[in-house]
């Protein structure tokens, strides 16, 4: 119908840089005449690998990796790239199932945020070609590309405001501590206590089953009942930090008067809780988006690929929840920071 061969057919769709404006332009007016839609299948066929990337996550319900899911997003379309979103629930066995699927898609690359810190089957896809992003996750070589926070310094940045607040009863709460982002923002609040001349055996610590409101709550209730009761908690995500701040609300706890609160990841529901909650911020899409720009680049260079590892330094927000120095009311509140530029590094 466009009086062109298949070939300059084809080269419009996958390679339209390469064809004349006047012949393309005649080419999409037949194709939108005709209502065509290519057969991604055949195409993926011919060519070894599709058109997409996959992305697995943790917790979908998590808006941390909502916000990551975007990043990534973005950078996929700008590549002409689609995203399979998978959604592991922590558990290795689905994560397994995922992968399985992945690999029979025929992506050209995974980002994930793995379950457990080993993962044989993530080295078997390496192996067999299948470029390989941890996200969330530090690598443990320089033979593949990770994008992460530095949650150890995270937990160091709460804990140590809360001491300079004059609070000397504190608690960590989270869990399980088989998750590698829970253990390292436990390893900072340790530091900071350690930093400030205290005994890091001081630190009360309630672990979680889950890193999610209803776990918070069920802390909140174990805080209830410790005596003496701490006059602070950091928490190892927002989730947490909203049951507990939602229980001990309930209970008749004011905070931050009686209880102040940081929480980690800064999602937008801690800025609009009813007291506003102070939080560790990562820079969540923008992890997404690196991680993404680098699954890219390993699929399309091979071997010209120069692997890094990326770390980004979070900063903490001081809002409501712990804008108060024990024992008496604070007269001027410190305002809320806006997002600086997170700076990046290799591990």
């Amino acid at each position: 119908m466009a009086g062109v061969s298949v070939g300059t057919v084809s080269n419009v769709l996958n390679r339209p840089d390469i064809v004349a404006e006047a012949t393309r332009r005649r080419v999409l007016d037949a194709i939108r005449q005709l209502g065509f839609v290519r057969n991604e299948s055949a195409r993926q066929l011919r060519a070894g690998h599709s058109r997409t990337i996959g992305l697995v996550v943790l917790d979908v319900a998590n808006p941390f990796f909502t916000d990551v899911a975007r990043g990534v997003e973005d950078s996929a379309n700008d590549a002409g790239l689609a995203v399979i979103l998978c959604n592991s629930d922590d558990d290795p066995a689905k994560e397994s199932r995922y992968l399985d699927l992945l690999e029979e898609q025929r992506v050209q690359g995974i980002l994930i945020t793995p379950v457990t810190a080993t993962n044989q089957r993530l080295e078997q896809l390496r192996k067999r070609g299948t470029p390989i992003v941890l996200l969330d996750r530090r690598a443990t070589d320089d033979t593949q590309c990770s994008v992460a926070v530095n949650d150890v310094l995270g937990g160091e940045l709460a804990v140590g405001h809360l001491l300079a607040q004059g609070h000397t009863h504190l608690a960590f709460v989270g869990g399980p501590f088989t998750t590698r982002q829970v253990q390292e923002r436990q390893q900072g609040a340790l530091q900071a206590m350690r930093a400030a001349g205290r005994d890091p055996g001081e630190l009360h610590i309630i672990e979680t089953s889950a890193l999610n409101v209803a776990a918070g709550r069920d802390a909140a209730a174990r805080l209830a009942g410790t005596m003496p009761r701490p006059t602070a908690v950091f928490c190892a995500n927002d989730l947490l930090a909203l049951g507990v701040l939602q229980e001990m609300t309930r209970r008749g706890v004011r905070v931050p008067h009686d209880l102040a609160i940081v929480g980690y990841d800064d999602i937008e529901f801690a800025a609009a809780a009813a007291v506003p909650l102070s939080s560790v911020r990562q820079p969540r899409q923008l992890l997404g988006r690196t991680a993404a720009e680098l699954l890219i680049e390993e699929a399309t260079e091979d071997s010209s690929h120069l692997h890094r590892q990326v770390v980004f330094d979070p900063e903490l927000v001081v809002r409501d929840s712990s804008d108060q120095k024990i024992g008496r009311r604070s007269r001027h509140r410190l305002p809320i920071r806006e997002a600086g530029t997170a700076t990046r590094g290799s591990a």
